[in-house]
């Protein structure tokens, strides 16, 4: 899944996003352990799910463009009261794709942070037109405001 994101997301080329290694998993751990959502079968997985609690402040920058995703995660520190959630990443197998995997795992994952955060609002950066249909469907359900960073 990791070689997946990499080759979608082209994040290993790019300092400014997130790169998912050994390092990045422990710094989001410290955030919350629902950050990371994995579904698998005997295969091992076939949908992975990123979402970063973070500020009102740094959504606001992010969405604005004074931060970047990288400067995101490293200003968003373990402890705080966070109320906004950036739904980072989400990925399916390509043959496993239709079958609201990620969705649920993204839902799984909200409901868990926010037995502890007052979560406010949702944000994106959408890299695919699946992506910003996901994030929508998800604020739905929520009933929450989602805004998108736009390039």
């Amino acid at each position: 899944m990791i070689k997946l994101a990499d080759e979608f997301f082209e994040a290993k080329s790019d300092p400014t996003q997130i790169s998912i290694d050994a390092r990045t998993m422990d710094t989001l751990k410290k955030i919350h352990p629902s950050t990371l959502g994995e579904l698998t079968n005997k295969d091992g997985p076939i949908a992975w799910v990123l979402v970063i609690p973070t500020t009102g402040k740094l959504m606001k920058d992010f969405i604005s463009k004074k931060i970047n995703e990288h400067q995101l995660l490293r200003s968003t520190l373990p402890g705080l009261k966070y109320d906004a959630l950036y739904l980072c990443s989400a990925l399916v197998l390509p043959e496993e794709r239709g079958k609201e995997y990620a969705k649920r795992l993204l839902i799984k994952s909200i409901k868990t942070i926010k037995r502890k955060h007052p979560i406010k609002s949702l944000f994106y950066w959408g890299f695919s037109a699946e992506g910003k249909r996901l994030a929508s469907a998800v604020a739905k359900e929520f009933a929450l405001p989602l805004y998108a960073r736009r390039d």
